[in-house]
């Protein structure tokens, strides 16, 4: 049996010291940090994000580097690229002496951004403004914004974000499981979709992102019980384990996928992620009614939750 002490810590440093509704936000950053250190050998700490990139020099960089990616793979894949857009585009901006919140500054951004809307084609409700950035008005559609930038290269062929890997993984893990539920001598020709992420998959084989060892699949469902036991109530939020990574949420059964990315526990949702702990404040009606009320900036736990930070795992999950 797992010591009860580890267990706790190992899930606690993916809720504290931030609301549930912040940690999200904050993972992502983290792992875009590491993403644009390996790629450009920079020096970003996740703390101070924002400011690395208000310049608008590294974004503007990494648009020129994902054209010439783009390029490459066209030259490659003639059939693929047909049927994507490629950005053409090249970026101009100033790379020296630019000062934080200065016009210059300001210029980048902005040519990084329409970039993004012209030669990307990525949708407004991903984007971001100038001040978005500059100013910190909305770093949540900044990081949003960098991982579908992310996402783009990655067809490419373009080192990703560890994020963007585990979403090729599933997704692939997905279109197995469809094939296989096919009647025998069903034959079914590729999807475009189908070629271009075994492409990124054998792209992230070439040149996969350094990181820790993946915790073990025991580990994994370790950290979810723990998340999900500091609940005690008697009946909770049913939660069953399918196979390894994958789990039946609420009444509806409804299927999610869950991957660990350093000391957070993601969430697979639609086309992005979140924490496992954010998720379940929005679907488990006790932390929904309790977390409503919270109005700190501190993970504060219901009522229901073991007093004095002891966790009483009753096996929530299957």
């Amino acid at each position: 049996m797992a010591d009860q002490t580890n267990i706790q810590s190992a899930a606690s440093k993916s809720i504290r010291p931030f609301k549930s509704s912040e940690e999200y936000l904050y993972a992502m950053k983290e792992d875009l940090a590491e993403w644009l250190n390996t790629l450009y050998d920079l020096d970003i700490h996740v703390d101070l994000f924002m400011d690395k990139l208000e310049t608008g020099y590294a974004l503007c960089r990494h648009a020129n580097n994902l054209n010439l990616m783009a390029g490459q793979f066209e030259a490659r894949n003639p059939e693929l690229a047909s049927k994507v857009q490629i950005p053409r585009g090249e970026v101009i901006f100033t790379s020296k002496n630019v000062s934080p919140g200065s016009f210059v500054a300001r210029d980048n951004v902005s040519n990084f951004i329409s970039w993004c809307r012209g030669h990307l084609g990525i949708r407004d409700a991903l984007m971001f403004e100038t001040n978005d950035l500059v100013q910190r008005r909305n770093e949540k559609n900044v990081v949003l914004c960098l991982l579908e930038v992310a996402r783009r290269g990655s067809k490419f062929g373009m080192l990703a974000p560890t994020l963007i890997q585990m979403e090729e993984e599933i997704e692939e893990e997905m279109m197995r499981a469809s094939e296989a539920g096919q009647p025998p001598g069903h034959s079914r020709k590729p999807s475009f979709g189908s070629l271009l992420t075994s492409f990124c998959l054998f792209s992230f084989l070439l040149s996969p992102l350094p990181t820790p060892p993946p915790p073990s699949p025991q580990q994994t469902h370790t950290q979810v019980r723990e998340i999900l036991g500091y609940c005690s109530c008697p009946s909770q939020f049913p939660m069953t384990k399918v196979s390894e990574g994958k789990y039946k949420v609420g009444e509806t059964s409804a299927l999610i996928f869950i991957r660990v990315l350093r000391n957070h526990v993601m969430v697979r949702v639609g086309g992005g992620w979140d924490t496992l702990e954010h998720y379940l404040d929005k679907h488990d009606p006790c932390r929904c009614a309790s977390f409503g009320k919270s109005t700190t900036t501190i993970v504060q736990r219901p009522s229901c939750w073991g007093a004095g930070g002891s966790i009483a795992l009753r096996s929530p999950v299957v």
